[in-house]
């Protein structure tokens, strides 16, 4: 029986190498992804690199003097928090400042001019139907009569053109149009129920009178007649001061080409979005797309304004969705979309995709905003606060490896290279989650780090004590090294889950720069528990096989003379019996 145990004990010495060789593959995986993704170093949040602070002022909509109080300015701050924070660690701050400014810190290398757009869009959402379009070029769709029946085969310059960031669907049906530019009932036939997300007029045949169209004399036709979207001061000003019940102008933008619209009244509201998300179709040709859920009442309105939109031809066919009197995509209507599901497939990228349905989910504010200053904040002081910090935290970190080097002499060796590995995983790792997730370093996360090296060493410590304690049992160091390991990985296991569990709860139940510091926390928590188990044991099992070691050097740190080991037990077989002896001849 003790051969099968050797041989187990032999196979589990066996396999250090395979631990060690699996952490080398992961550095150099991560390194070469690192090069890959073209990003070298983390990036830093805005108290260190600086970055783009965004004030935004609450103005009051017409008809509602009592828009602006904390109710409001709190769900604003929660959907601009959403929208430029994303995944909850890009460390851009949203915070009021008095009672209507809200205050919008945006790091250096966040792509500011779209985290400045997602942030600046704060007017509400609608569906409006469209009621004639024209791309600033000079190619016009056909303004339709009063008859849904004039001509309307798109070109196919129009059919085969993507549309800007939030949109990608086109905007007139075509023979290839089954995986662009339609929405689907919550039924999802393929060929049944093709359409789009929108909302036009409630009239079958808008009327010239109540569609404000352009061959009309009014001031609206006149204002559309005049538009020109490729001017961005035009483009700035166009259907701003538009009541929602009310015809209106606005700019779109189709790929990298302006186009102007001429829209009908809104009949469904962006607040009567349930919810928006970008999925991929992976059963149909679709790609990426938009899904969206309305509620009761904007499920019942989007099927009645389908319904009517599908017998229209393009450009009436067609439901504009407004954001900040802009047009962020124009979908077409084939079938009317009851039940309250509905998607908008195009040609869009992920990123698109996911740009459209954030703005469907949160662009509804229950506030209008305007800009009131865009500065930039410079890095000196956090640079200066940094400098201190890396400062106090090497002194620290070098008062840790003296301590190991006088206490542990030999075995500081094991733990300085688990703190150099874990070390360059956590660097590398940071690299990576900036492109990744959009996380900043930022001082507190710094701070995270720092106090990381303690609960590093603190690990390596209960595992040298553990075996030190085996050694003065009188135990040998390989045996030693085997026996301890169960019970340090216990109290290694339950020391880190402690700390993991306090920087999670920290990250939920906090917002901004302290969620910099529980992220961190939490990462190298975990990093410890994967150098613990995949360098530290393995690389005790190799050096524990060295004469240096193996027979307790002075300096190693494991000398038995100096642990105060007892001396090996020995075991003595004693006979069954009286002891038996020589006779003594006299007593023969």
């Amino acid at each position: 029986m003790a051969a099968p145990k050797r041989g187990r004990s032999a196979s589990a010495q066996s396999k250090p190498g395979r631990s060690l060789a699996l952490i080398l593959i992961a550095i150099v995986a991560l390194t070469g992804g690192m090069f890959l993704s073209g990003h070298k170093t983390p990036r830093l949040g805005i108290d260190l690199a600086g970055g783009t602070s965004i004030t935004l002022e609450a103005v009051n909509e017409p008809g509602q003097p009592n828009a602006i109080n904390k109710t409001n300015m709190d769900t604003a701050v929660d959907i601009m928090n959403r929208r430029v924070n994303g995944l909850g660690v890009s460390e851009a701050e949203v915070q009021t400042q008095g009672d209507r400014n809200i205050i919008v810190n945006i790091p250096k290398g966040t792509n500011s001019n779209e985290a400045r757009q997602q942030v600046g869009t704060t007017a509400k959402l609608y569906f409006r139907p469209v009621l004639q379009r024209e791309e600033s070029a000079g190619s016009a769709t056909p303004a339709p009569s009063g008859s849904p029946t004039g001509s309307a085969s798109p070109s196919a310059s129009d059919s085969g053109k993507g549309r800007d960031k939030a949109s990608g669907s086109p905007s007139t049906p075509s023979a290839g149009a089954t995986s662009q530019g339609r929405a689907l009932t919550d039924s999802l036939k393929a060929d049944a129920s093709p359409s789009a997300s929108g909302s036009p007029k409630a009239s079958g045949t808008p009327s010239p009178s109540t569609s404000g169209g352009a061959d009309s004399s009014t001031a609206l036709a006149k204002q559309y007649a005049a538009l020109d979207c490729s001017k961005p001061d035009q483009r700035a000003t166009a259907g701003k001061a538009a009541k929602t019940d009310e015809p209106t102008v606005a700019c779109g933008k189709d790929g990298q080409v302006w186009s102007k619209f001429l829209l009908g009244p809104v009949d469904v509201d962006g607040t009567e979005i349930k919810k928006a998300q970008a999925t991929f179709d992976t059963q149909g040709a679709a790609g990426w797309r938009v899904d969206m859920t309305f509620n009761s009442s904007g499920a019942k309105k989007f099927g009645d304004v389908t319904s009517k939109l599908a017998q229209q031809t393009t450009p009436r066919n067609e439901f504009a969705i407004v954001l900040d009197d802009q047009v962020v995509s124009h979908p077409f209507v084939e079938t009317a979309i009851t039940g309250g599901n509905a998607y908008i497939s195009g040609r869009f990228t992920q990123d698109e995709a996911q740009g459209l349905a954030n703005m469907l989910s949160y662009g509804a504010l229950p506030l209008s905003f305007k800009e009131q200053s865009v500065t930039t904040v410079t890095a000196a002081l956090g640079g200066e606060q940094l400098h201190a910090g890396l400062v106090a935290g090497a002194i620290g970190l070098a008062l840790v490896v003296i301590y190991l080097v006088v206490y542990y002499r030999g075995l500081s060796i094991v733990a300085m290279a688990s703190l150099l590995v874990s070390a360059i995983l956590t660097y590398l790792i940071m690299t990576l989650l900036g492109p990744a997730i959009n996380f900043a370093l930022n001082l507190p996360a710094v701070c995270g780090a720092i106090v990381a090296i303690g609960i590093t060493a603190d690990s390596f410590i209960v595992y040298f004590e553990r075996i030190r304690d085996e050694i003065r049992e009188g135990r040998s160091l390989r045996p030693a090294v085997e026996r301890a390991w169960p019970r340090a990985r216990r109290t290694i296991l339950v020391s880190d889950f402690v700390s993991f569990l306090a920087a999670a709860v920290l990250f939920i139940v906090t917002v901004g720069k302290v969620q910099g510091f529980a992220f961190t926390l939490g990462l190298t928590t975990v990093l410890d528990v994967v150098v613990v188990f995949f360098f530290t044991k393995p690389l005790m099992t190799v050096l524990a096989r060295r004469k240096f070691f193996a027979d307790g050097h002075k300096w190693s740190g494991l000398d038995p003379k100096s642990l105060g080991a007892k001396p090996p037990l020995r075991r003595t077989r004693r006979p069954a019996g009286p002891t038996a002896g020589p006779v003594d001849p006299k007593e023969a």
